[in-house]
């Protein structure tokens, strides 16, 4: 590029990294939610920032963005990743047993508090179109600064969870419809509605019709071809595919990408890869995340600030003490409990990210004056800032009044969530344990490698995943965290090593049984964490005793005995570092001799 210095062009991805990998370890440290060192990196990093100090102190010109327009395009990306993993953790059953949260109470929350805003501008002088534009946009509130908060409390089923998820949706679901509705409005220039706008939605209807169509016929095949090539590269090659393509045709169709990309999440969802693909996405979705408040960070206009002080701060708690008085009003109208429903209010009351892209839509369109537009862009960016510190509020709120709310129904619990025994390998081991584990009613769930395994298991109505389970995020996805134990039916004595290992370190209390081939292999196991190992030789050579000795004529009572006995004589053996070196040592002065 000309005029840039050699390197120049890469300057904005480097100060991003550097945000991720040293201030916001610094948040963690402080207890700080990392949101707020995104979004004050952000500020910092900015043309409002530190550039605004360039003219007197020049070197501060490498600690600044150069190209905010681009960091932005790029960072929506961090919201169609969130609602992708969104839809592969809900699946339509989910979303089914959701539904009158989602569409009574989300659709009540998105009317009101749009109405109640609109009233308030159009009070203050806005015309009537410009007044449902702005009530519109500041009704949307954060869906990537709430579910990650959520995610981090580990809160996201709660009952909170589950009532802000769902307004939430709906809000996502909302989107589009508003921006067709703006673009025809600015095509009227903005003087009243006309039978074109419901001939308008025709095509965002058709669009997603055809992506639901279109994933139920191919995502699954195409997931199945990918899994059988082995390929961790290609794997996720292929989930990127799935999250940019959806969120791509989504667009086309005049629907939002982030709508798009949680609809392929939710076909997803029904099938055996939806663990592996959400371990796979986690870290893009992470990184991309960040840059996405990064952005909202840079986009803070401080000199508007600065000059209408009172009337920015203003306009940011009326919003969202309007905001917050309209949710918490419906969620007790809906069921929910007191402190359920303030702390949904809570987490809700702020503004949101597509409040940028409606009122920049707005003022595009003439509908809305600019100078108006930026001051509401800014009271909402404002009001995101504060979403960590009201989430904070809430769950001080919730300790303090010691109410102990159900934390989720069981119909809307993810399979991780339950309680259960993780089977990994469902090979012909493994399976015996899982029948095992069903005629004593143990509820268990199992990961394979295999395709061909794992799908022969899906059509018979097991609970098996596809997936490499020494990966330990996918482990805690799959319900690590509130196993009753693991049990590594594997044949491959490295991979049933590394899975020992790592649920090992993840959970230093955990039940874990392992398969292993002979008592060196076993040794090994036991050294990295096994609770107990069984090599295959010995069982064999144990059943063979039991049966000769049986048939002998020795009294089934004594060989039941003698056989547990000589068990726990080779567990201690096994055990000891000592016990087998010197048996071995022992034989073999024997043989020499």
């Amino acid at each position: 590029m000309a005029g840039v210095p050699p390197g120049g062009e890469y300057k904005d991805l480097v100060l991003f990294l550097a945000t991720a990998g040293v201030v916001v370890p610094i948040f963690r440290r402080w207890r700080v939610s990392p949101i707020l060192g995104f979004l004050g990196a952000g500020v910092a990093l900015g043309p409002f920032g530190l550039s605004a100090l360039e003219q007197s102190f020049p070197w501060l010109h490498y600690f600044t963005v150069d190209r905010p327009e681009q960091i932005a395009q790029l960072a929506e990306f961090g919201v169609v990743f969130l609602l992708f993993t969104i839809g592969l953790e809900l699946s339509w059953e989910r979303l089914r047993t959701l539904r009158r949260l989602v569409f009574g109470l989300g659709g009540l929350q998105v009317v009101v508090c749009a109405a109640s805003i609109a009233g308030v501008g159009f009070l203050l002088g806005l015309s009537p179109v410009a007044a449902t534009t702005v009530g519109t946009a500041l009704s949307l509130s954060s869906t990537a600064i709430v579910m990650p908060l959520l995610g981090e409390q580990k809160r996201q089923y709660s009952n909170t969870g589950r009532a802000a998820f769902s307004i939430l949706l709906l809000q996502d679901l909302a989107v589009a419809p508003i921006l067709v509705t703006i673009a025809i409005l600015g095509d009227n220039n903005g003087e009243s509605f006309s039978p074109r706008l419901l001939l308008a939605f025709a095509p965002a209807a058709l669009g997603l019709l055809g992506l639901v169509a279109l994933g139920r016929l191919v995502l699954r095949p195409m997931m199945k071809s990918v899994a059988r090539a082995k390929s961790h590269e290609l794997f996720v090659a292929a989930c990127l595919l799935v999250v940019l393509g959806s969120g791509l045709i989504a667009a086309v169709s005049g629907l939002s990408m982030a709508l798009g990309a949680f609809v392929a999440g939710l076909l997803l969802a029904e099938t055996e890869y939806r663990h592996e693909i959400e371990a796979t996405v986690e870290p893009f979705k992470g990184l991309l995340l960040g840059l996405f408040f990064v952005s909202v960070g840079i986009s803070l206009d401080l000199s508007v600030v600065i000059a209408e002080p009172a009337t920015i701060l203003g306009s940011m708690l009326g919003l969202m003490l309007l905001n917050g008085i309209v949710i918490f009003a419906l969620g007790r109208l809906f069921g929910l409990k007191g402190i359920v429903a303030l702390e949904t209010a809570l987490l809700l009351a702020a503004g949101g990210e597509f409040a940028f892209v409606i009122l920049n839509s707005a003022m595009g369109a003439g509908i809305l004056a600019k100078a108006v537009g930026q001051a509401l862009l800014v009271s909402s960016t404002l009001s995101m800032f504060c979403i960590p510190l009201l989430a904070t509020l809430g769950s001080k709120l919730r300790s303090r009044v010691s109410l102990r709310v159900a934390e989720a129904l069981p119909e809307s619990l993810p399979d991780a969530e339950e309680p259960r025994v993780l089977v990994v390998g469902y090979g012909r081991v493994g399976r015996l344990v899982a029948d095992m584990l069903t005629r004593h009613r143990v509820s268990w769930i199992a990961i394979e490698r295999e395709p061909a395994l794992v799908e022969a298991a899906r059509r018979e109505g097991r609970n098996v995943f596809f997936g490499d389970a020494s990966r330990p995020d996918l482990l805690r996805r799959l319900g690590l965290d509130a196993a009753l134990a693991v049990v590594v039916t594997m044949d491959s004595p490295e991979g049933a090593e590394a899975v020992v290992t790592t649920a090992r370190e993840a959970r230093r209390n955990l039940t874990i049984v392992v398969r292993a081939r002979d008592a060196r292999q076993a040794k090994r196991l036991y050294g990295l964490g096994a609770t107990d190992a069984v090599p295959e030789t010995f069982e064999a050579s144990l059943q063979l005793s039991e049966a000769l000795l049986v048939e002998i004529g020795v009294p089934m009572g004594l060989v039941i005995a003698s056989i547990h006995e000589r068990r726990d004589e080779f567990r201690r053996e096994l055990n000891n570092p000592d016990a087998l070196g010197g048996r071995t040592r022992r034989v073999r002065k024997i043989t020499d001799s």
